[in-house]
């Protein structure tokens, strides 16, 4: 496989493997937007802990696994319910350029209710130069989920096509 192609890969990879959520106790806040009536909706509301490196890190496998059922995946990442068949072709792009990726500390409070931290990819053991900064936001129950601007993104890297990433 060359190179250029198990870098597409890898890539791919990072959507299945960030398509983790955060889980918390406490009750999920509404989903907040930058509107009026959605921040005097999220000023009632506890803020969600952000998750950490290690914490996304324990829950990304989650995303490749074939024993997770596609409705748990579809809420990990945001849109993704318009094409939850994409979580197969990515998982079999990773298992085949041999890719893993690490969230890296730390996790960023982007003060919009979204998170962001970096991703760190190795491809059949060899770690990629360049990171991949991913965007986490709010899901549902109190859960974190790659964004699809993010996952779109990935998608494109990949040259793979969605109809949740319109071109």
């Amino acid at each position: 496989m060359s190179l250029r192609r198990m870098t597409v890969a890898a890539m791919a990879i990072a959507t299945a493997l960030t398509m983790s959520a955060c889980g918390s106790d406490d009750p999920a806040p509404p989903n907040r937007t930058t509107t009026a009536s959605a921040t005097s909706t999220a000023e009632t509301s506890p803020p969600l802990e952000l998750p950490t490196a290690a914490e996304l890190n324990e829950l990304m496998e989650r995303g490749l696994d074939p024993a997770t059922p596609v409705e748990e995946k579809v809420a990990m990442v945001e849109g993704s319910e318009q094409d939850p068949n994409l979580f197969a072709q990515v998982a079999a792009a990773a298992q085949q350029a041999g890719a893993q990726v690490q969230v890296l500390d730390p996790v960023i409070d982007n003060g919009d209710g979204s998170a962001s931290a970096q991703l760190q990819l190795t491809i059949n053991g060899q770690v990629q130069q360049n990171n991949l900064p991913a965007i986490f936001v709010p899901g549902p129950n109190g859960t974190w989920r790659l964004s699809k601007a993010t996952a779109c993104s990935i998608v494109a890297i990949a040259q793979l096509t969605s109809p949740a990433c319109p071109a």
